[in-house]
């Protein structure tokens, strides 16, 4: 199979996969998930990505108690039945399957497992994107990853009408992240990241760059930054598990940034190398 599904142990292929309309997902979008993509069989960054899972299940008090050496099972089961070399892999979980209400289900209602492994390539570490900024609208938990993605949904959708390929949010001047992405600057030399706070998805990918650009002689620095400093920025990244360093070269419709290509590319093959280690173990 080229597109696996799986729902608390049963696989099968995804277009033909069902889950219960009482599924708590469907009507709530209560649950959390995480995702990143597999190559020669192996999953990337499988710690990193187990601790947000775990962490998100924590603060939206989802009793998920699988262990992560369990779930590292399941998750690989469906790796291994896809036919594809390279893709991605998702898992949800959400609260159960109960009738609708808005408090929580009793404790005998155990939460559900969704895991689906899909084809997909990691975007060229040459392509380049075009951006579009929007006022950030979302609530005050954008650091749990939780199924609530409809302001994402439609600002990738208004980046998509205009020709480009993300959405930078901002909260009056500050930078915050992007639809589904985070965004980094280069500045002077220095790799700078929006604070981890409760404001932005700690992107996996995001993390890996700030260590590598420290294992590599490259000054990091972790503040809020403003659309000006983006506009005015040596360099924007946008980053994703599906693409990890790629630089950003219009924002509005307006040149931005390919002014320090050096830095990049340190940042760009350090990650190459990373991933391809990770993956080939």
């Amino acid at each position: 199979m080229k597109y696996v599904g799986y729902y608390n142990g049963e696989i099968g292929p995804l277009e033909t996969m069902k889950i219960p309309m009482l599924d708590r997902a469907v009507y709530f979008g209560d649950g959390c998930y995480d995702a990143t993509t597999f190559a020669h069989n192996h999953i990337f960054a499988t710690k990193d990505h187990l601790d947000r899972f775990y962490n998100s299940c924590r603060m939206l008090e989802i009793p998920f108690d699988m262990s992560r050496e369990e779930l590292t099972a399941e998750l690989q089961k469906c790796i291994d039945a896809n036919d594809e070399d390279h893709g991605m892999l998702y898992w949800q979980c959400s609260r159960g399957t109960y009738f609708r209400g808005h408090n929580f289900p009793p404790e005998n209602v155990k939460p559900n497992l969704m895991i689906f492994t899909v084809p997909c390539e990691l975007i060229p570490m040459d392509a380049t994107f075009k951006l579009i900024s929007m006022e950030d609208t979302r609530f005050l938990h954008c650091n749990i990853k939780t199924l609530n993605l409809i302001p994402s949904v439609i600002a990738y959708q208004r980046c998509i009408e205009k020709g480009c390929q993300e959405t930078v949010f901002h909260r009056g001047e500050r930078v915050t992240e992007c639809a589904h992405s985070n965004i980094l600057i280069i500045k002077n030399g220095v790799l700078c990241t929006p604070p981890r706070d409760n404001l932005i998805l700690p992107g996996i990918t995001l993390k890996h760059l700030l260590e590598l650009a420290q294992k590599n002689g490259i000054p990091t620095l972790e503040e809020p930054f403003t659309m000006e400093d983006l506009r005015n920025a040596d360099e924007v990244i946008v980053s994703s598990s599906g693409g990890l360093c790629i630089r950003a070269d219009a924002l509005d419709g307006k040149p931005i940034g390919c002014k320090d290509y050096a830095t990049l590319k340190k940042l760009q093959d350090a990650y190459t190398e990373f991933y391809d280690k990770d993956t080939n173990y």
